[in-house]
């Protein structure tokens, strides 16, 4: 009888012992399921399809927490991306998790400290600056930033994740925010086969009184990347990344501006870069303003330009949004913008191959957002 007795308190135990360790951690599935309908003019070209992730990415993460004691957690988070008027994974598919992987500890007093791939800090520094959220597919700033001409080629564009990276965040000090990251060389296949170097990359912010200053350096190493026509690998030249953001509050409008210089170091002489002029540096400027109409309502309009410094290729374009909230989770939304390339430049956004050099680009969609 004693054994038996014995033998149910142990259970008894071992079961509040595991109750009270799952009330001290929690794991959440979550996602967005966005789709919208677009119109395009590529240079004349005129075509409508149905694509995914116009005001937030298509996503499907799964993060969770677990309270460590003395104001210290362990925290991580997978998060992927799809498309979701095909199913496919967005962007890589070779990546399941391309949007976040990352695991680590975090302190109420001394910030966190987290390991994988995860959002830069030139990212988080830019994030409250566009009126489009950096949104991967519509955001005009996105477009700018990940644009791929013939005289940028070797100098690296400014990526909003890093694989292969440790992140320190502070804790927030009274109003500041400071940010610290390292990243090793990673290697991709899509949508170039490239190798990107080491890469180093420090933010600070400030949120206060209605305002939100930032600023962001980065240092990225050099590396190569393969693409189809020419001889041989192109050299990734050691970039240089300058960014400052502003925001300002007057009531229900967010006045937002931001400006980001890249800088690449010189190629090496009869090199396959300095042979083909891909090393120029260039700027992108942005102007606009988020508008709370409503409760319901949210009106975005930006106004950028991409310069490419000692050749005539530059790309002022402007976009205008409207969201409208149905409930907590799901809204509606519109985008109508246009950008106007000059010289050699090809800016357009993201996932759109522009038909020539030098030609316009307009473009309109209509859409849902729904979050889980």
């Amino acid at each position: 009888m004693r054994l038996f007795v014995t033998g149910v308190l142990g259970s008894s135990l071992v079961l509040a012992a595991g109750n009270a360790a799952a009330a001290d951690s929690s794991v959440m599935l979550y996602g967005v399921a966005d789709t919208f309908m677009q119109y395009l003019d590529n240079g004349g070209a005129h075509a409508f399809s149905e694509r995914s992730g116009g005001s937030s990415g298509s996503l499907f993460g799964l993060k969770g927490t677990e309270d460590l004691g003395g104001g210290l957690a362990a925290q991580f988070d997978l998060e992927g991306g799809y498309n979701i008027n095909n199913g496919t994974l967005f962007a890589d598919t070779t990546s399941l998790f391309y949007r976040q992987a990352w695991v680590g500890l975090t302190s109420e007093r001394f910030g966190s400290l987290t390991f994988g791939r995860q959002y830069v800090p030139s990212f988080r520094v830019l994030y409250p600056t566009d009126p489009f959220r950096l949104n991967e597919v519509l955001s005009p700033m996105s477009a700018n930033v990940l644009a791929v001409d013939r005289n940028t080629l070797s100098t690296q564009s400014g990526n909003g994740r890093a694989s292969n990276s440790i992140l320190y965040q502070s804790p927030n000090l009274n109003g500041v925010q400071l940010y610290g990251m390292y990243a090793f060389s990673a290697t991709v296949t899509q949508p170039t086969p490239s190798t990107g170097g080491n890469m180093l990359n420090v933010g600070a912010s400030y949120t206060g009184y209605g305002l939100y200053a930032g600023m962001s350096y980065v240092n990225q190493h050099s590396g190569e990347q393969t693409i189809a026509g020419l001889p041989g690998p192109l050299s990734l030249l050691g970039t240089e990344h300058f960014i400052g953001a502003l925001a300002y509050r007057i009531g229900i409008v967010n006045l937002q501006f931001n400006y980001t210089y890249q800088r690449a170091d010189s190629p090496p002489a009869r090199s396959l870069a300095a042979l083909l002029g891909t090393f120029h540096s260039s700027s992108t400027a942005e102007l606009g303003a988020t508008i709370q109409a409503s409760s319901a309502d949210v009106i975005e309009i930006a106004f950028t330009e991409r310069d490419v410094r000692g050749v005539h290729d530059n790309a002022p374009g402007v976009e205008v949004g409207v969201d409208h909230s149905l409930s907590k989770r799901t809204s509606l939304y519109a985008r109508a913008g246009y950008i106007k390339n000059n010289g050699s430049s090809t800016v357009s956004w993201p996932g759109i191959t522009v038909s020539a050099p030098g030609t316009k680009q307009i473009l309109a969609g209509i859409g849902m957002t729904h979050r889980f």
